[in-house]
């Protein structure tokens, strides 16, 4: 069953998880990369460089700087493709899945908020 909330609130429950993510504590991802990782997490992999450029509509510097500092906070990893040496597989670690879990519990509790307001 779709979930119908007016643009106000879909405003607000943004609001309230960016809120919620800001005060956590923990590092900051930008927009660029949080889509990043919920298009790793949310779709099937292999994940290359190349095709998270070509699906975000950016270059291959972009996707590269955003997973350096994502490869630092442990979100993902990098290894070079075993046949074919150009491409960068992107892979998964834990957690990167604890963080997009984390999110997805967040927006969850808040869009319940939502029902009483």
């Amino acid at each position: 069953m779709p979930l119908e909330i007016r643009p106000s609130q879909a405003l607000r429950l943004w609001r309230q998880v960016h809120l919620d993510l800001v005060r956590d504590g923990q590092a900051d991802l930008s927009a660029r990369q949080t889509a990043i990782l919920l298009t790793i997490y949310l779709e099937l992999p292999p994940h290359t460089v190349r095709g998270l450029a070509a699906q975000l509509g950016v270059t291959k510097p972009v996707i590269t700087r955003a997973l350096d500092t994502m490869g630092k906070l442990g979100l993902v990893s990098r290894r070079r493709d075993e046949f074919d040496r150009r491409n960068v597989i992107i892979q998964r670690t834990v957690a990167g899945a604890l963080a997009v879990e984390k999110l997805a519990d967040l927006v969850t509790e808040r869009a319940r908020e939502l029902g009483g307001g």
